[in-house]
């Protein structure tokens, strides 16, 4: 039973930790890209969307080379005594933030340039600075934006396979979450333990879709 519990807890713990730093990045990069004036503007946001259209194993091969030992992640984990980020939970949150970032940052870029120029304006006008009508202003009005981006981020890293098995391999209470271990039960004919995480995926799949759905509906209403 472990060896079904193991991989949900760690999915799971993996899904909020990704979803809680993609909302502290994403929201001021998307408020940025809603607002910038800039016209290289488009250039990040095209950076950001590239694991829209990516190959999983594309991205993450690149991954796993800037996490190793010669790059990136031997520099930032020398420090801490630790020779690479790949193959360890650190690494799969850093692959899982930088796969499901669009996921994010689109739909609350969306949300915030629906607000329009009236609300921050007139907050303005009242005396408000740039960071109180951000918190008080755009932030509430996004708020449908803000639910949308979450609830993608979480599904899409807990469904995330091709990333996570180049960075993560599929080490038990490490790396192993649901999509590497029903991979793994299928590849050794564990056909019942596979059928198992796989309805627990369908189910939890269409619940997202309906959520979403349902939020975008509530939205629609609300802007009429």
């Amino acid at each position: 039973m472990d060896e079904l519990w193991s991989p949900i807890r760690l999915t799971l713990e993996l899904a909020t930790t990704t979803t809680a730093i993609l909302l502290l990045v994403g929201t001021p990069l998307a408020w940025w890209l809603a607002r910038s004036p800039r016209w290289w503007k488009e250039m990040v946001a095209a950076v950001v969307s590239l694991p829209l259209v990516l190959p999983p194993t594309v991205l993450g091969f690149y991954l796993l080379i800037a996490l190793g030992p010669n790059a990136l992640g031997g520099w930032l984990g020398a420090p801490l005594g630790l020779r690479t980020f790949a193959f360890s939970f650190t690494g799969l949150v850093v692959g899982s933030t930088i796969g499901s970032l669009p996921f994010v940052v689109q739909p609350i870029r969306n949300a915030f340039e629906a607000m329009g120029e009236r609300p921050l304006a007139v907050a303005a006008t009242l005396g408000a600075s740039p960071l109180d009508r951000f918190l008080t202003v755009a932030l509430p009005l996004a708020r449908p934006g803000l639910a949308t981006g979450a609830v993608l981020g979480f599904s899409h890293t807990v469904g995330e396979f091709g990333v996570i098995l180049m960075i993560g391999g599929n080490i038990p209470g490490e790396t192993r979450v649901l999509s590497v271990a029903i991979f793994d039960f299928v590849e050794t004919l564990r056909w019942r333990e596979a059928h198992i995480l796989s309805a627990g995926l369908l189910a939890f799949a269409f619940v997202v879709i309906l959520s979403v759905q349902l939020m975008e509906r509530r939205a629609r209403r609300r802007a009429a």
